[in-house]
């Protein structure tokens, strides 16, 4: 099979012929037929987070069908349609597990970080991490609800009831929690970088109710802000745009240091958090919703040989929505 491998942080992907792997009994082999791009992805890419295996195959937004299964699976047949998300296997033992917290699972290990992923013809998974997929969602707009879905619907439930909620960054997560919330009745308000006027009018077109920098303050104070772009000196801006009792989300694996900031932008009972993997409650739920609202996403293809680019090209922000790899099937 074909794939894109990353020897060495820093360093470019390079196309692979590789065996077709195997899978064990509890996986399923999926033949891919897409697999979004994710800044985590990038961040992995970049060297920002340190521990990944190598030579890895990225990836964790993953869509396509089963082609074999391991003898202990009973969860799906062969031909149906599966997505992968980032979290790809738990220990079911420790306290986080055992408590309903299985994000946080001591033992975990994640698609296209510990495990190779989806930027290749093949996969395997453990099935139990894996999910059916409606059938309204095609597999190129399907893949980005994988990560930036399922892990921004996490963020978004961390908001409670808020109903105006500022959506700092708006990518990949930012675009897909928005139709969410509009469909329940919520009012978004859009920062983006500075002058990045496509992105605001994205935004705008999205149903956001007011679209802006993100170092200038919002028309009116926010119940909840989520902190999509890895940026550290977003999190005291967005507690100054929050009323009190508001609630600030983080909601990247990665983020740059954060500034130092007054104490009284946290006080009024001010709430700052961080938002860690997801659960398969998590995508049930979510992939439940998503069908309903309907959730549209805004695709940018690349075929596979072309992962670098797409990675580049989101890194330099140049995507509105999702970029997506699309492999030959």
């Amino acid at each position: 099979m074909r794939a894109m491998v990353l020897d060495a942080p820093h360093q470019p992907l390079r196309l692979a012929e590789l065996p077709i792997p195997q899978p064990n009994a509890e996986q399923v082999l999926i033949r891919v037929h897409a697999c979004a791009v994710c800044r985590t992805d990038l961040h992995i890419v970049d060297g920002e987070l340190t521990h990944p295996k190598l030579p890895l195959i990225p990836g964790h937004q993953i869509v396509g069908t089963i082609e074999a299964m391991g003898a202990k699976v009973d969860k799906f047949y062969v031909g149906q349609r599966v997505g992968v998300p980032w979290l790809g296997h738990t220990c079911d033992r420790c306290r986080y597990c055992r408590s309903g917290r299985e994000n946080l699972c001591d033992f975990a290990e994640f698609t296209g970080y510990n495990l190779d992923g989806g930027y290749a013809e093949y996969t395997v998974a453990d099935h139990r991490f894996c999910f059916a997929l409606d059938s309204s969602f095609r597999d190129l707009q399907a893949a980005p609800l994988l990560c930036g879905g399922l892990i921004g619907y996490r963020a978004y439930s961390m908001t409670g009831d808020a109903k105006k909620i500022g959506f700092y960054g708006f990518g990949s997560s930012a675009h897909i929690l928005i139709q969410l919330a509009r469909y329940q009745g919520r009012q978004i308000f859009a920062f983006t970088r500075s002058g990045d006027i496509t992105g605001q009018e994205f935004a705008l077109q999205l149903g956001a109710n007011w679209a802006g920098d993100s170092d200038t303050l919002p028309p009116e104070p926010l119940d909840a802000a989520i902190i999509f772009a890895p940026v550290g000196k977003l999190v005291p801006a967005a507690l100054r745009a929050v009323a009190k009792g508001g609630i600030v989300v983080c909601a990247g694996i990665h983020m740059s240091d954060i500034p130092s900031f007054p104490y009284e932008i946290l006080w009024e009972e001010r709430m700052l958090r961080s938002v860690a993997n997801l659960t398969r409650k998590d995508g049930e739920e979510f992939l439940a919703l998503a069908p309903k609202v309907p959730i549209q996403t805004e695709v940018n293809a690349f075929p596979l040989t072309q992962a670098n680019q797409a990675l580049n090209t989101l890194r330099n922000g140049e995507i509105t929505g999702s970029a997506v790899l699309v492999i030959d099937y």
